[in-house]
């Protein structure tokens, strides 16, 4: 199929997600229409406020329960891609399908909408993760975008409610694109549009998306307030704990590139800058504000083990995108937090 540029219309699920606010910002800016799908008109308050400028370029539409059979009938309907970002991102359900079910049925129901209401469409993204890719194994290894994460489902099949909450998250992401590649292949004969999926690890950067105050930050940043900004965090913690990341900023952009690439077509695409530990953060803020906590002394960045790594090159070599720094991002970070009044800086070094 071919790509799909400006002056498009994009629908873009869950629009005021902390990924999904960065991709509707990089649509308009590209010249895009949008229309955002919200739970409710209050959640749409923000958006407009936010992206005044664009007036009627950006549309919201109540989607009140994404996993309801023709929730997204209409919101499909003339538009030329869709950004498909909208699932759970948290670890604190009492039920494996508190988080399951919305990924699976959210994610089948707007493929069932779009098949049969999106006559546009041209090519549908969906936001997946990399934990539909890792597994959490004994030694180390580099992924690719061949992997799948087996692990995590058996484990939720075999455990239920007694899985942990990790791997119900991982289970979530893996079976709702699961779900989605499984819907190509059975309307493949039907479908007029390509499928991406863009898989990152954990998200980092600064929040455009409404917050009030800390406890409203999103799972990821208050992680990174409390490891990086608190100077409450244990000092082998820092040195020890640590995942893969991506600049919230590059993840939108490798959304819309997964749109307006015409190679992207039928691609999952691994969106990751590289591995930390949460002292890397410390260090790299640190470069810019030093009157940070210094954290732990004694880390060494060259004897830090990363256990799970990604060959990346498809972002880079078919997205045509580069990746910011821990640096960058840790400056746009505290300019943020300090611009909404969540942090007071000293000692900054002008960078």
């Amino acid at each position: 199929m071919p790509a799909v540029q400006a002056p498009a219309k994009v629908l873009v699920t869950g629009a005021n997600g902390f990924v999904a606010v960065w991709v509707v910002k990089k649509l308009l800016e590209d010249g895009f229409a949008v229309r955002g799908t919200i739970r409710s008109e209050d959640k749409g308050v923000y958006l407009k406020e936010t992206f005044a400028s664009y007036g009627d370029k950006l549309e919201l539409v109540v989607v009140k329960d994404i996993t309801q059979d023709g929730a997204f009938d209409e919101a499909v309907k003339g538009v030329d891609a869709i950004q498909h970002t909208a699932s759970p991102f948290h670890l604190n359900g009492t039920h494996p399908d508190d988080l399951i079910v919305p990924a699976v049925e959210g994610t089948r129901t707007i493929l069932r909408s779009t098949l049969r209401h999106g006559t546009d469409v041209k090519r549908f993204i969906i936001t997946s993760s990399c934990s539909a890719i890792e597994e959490l194994l004994p030694d180390p290894q580099v992924y690719t975008e061949d992997d799948w994460n087996t692990q995590s489902v058996k484990e939720v099949e075999e455990k239920g409610v007694n899985a942990s909450a990790s791997h119900v998250y991982r289970a979530s992401k893996t079976l709702a694109e699961r779900e989605a590649w499984k819907f190509v292949e059975e309307h493949k004969n039907e479908i007029k549009w390509d499928l991406v999926a863009i898989n990152p690890p954990y998200i980092f950067g600064p929040p455009l998306q409404e917050v009030a105050s800390l406890d409203s930050l999103n799972m990821s940043m208050a992680a990174w307030y409390r490891y990086v900004v608190s100077g409450t965090a244990d000092g082998e913690a820092l040195a020890t704990a640590g995942n893969n990341w991506v600049d919230v900023r590059d993840c939108a952009a490798g959304h819309v590139h997964c749109m307006t690439v015409q190679q992207a077509g039928g691609h999952r695409i691994l969106s990751v800058a590289g591995a930390y530990k949460w002292q890397d953060w410390v260090n790299a803020a640190r470069k810019i504000y030093p009157n940070l906590s210094v954290g732990n002394t004694t880390y060494d960045a060259s004897q830090a083990l990363h256990p799970i790594r990604y060959n990346t090159s498809k972002f880079e070599t078919l997205l045509g995108l580069k990746y910011h720094t821990m640096e960058e991002t840790s400056k746009a970070i505290l300019e943020s937090f300090e611009e909404r009044g969540l942090w007071k800086p000293a000692g900054l070094v002008n960078a």
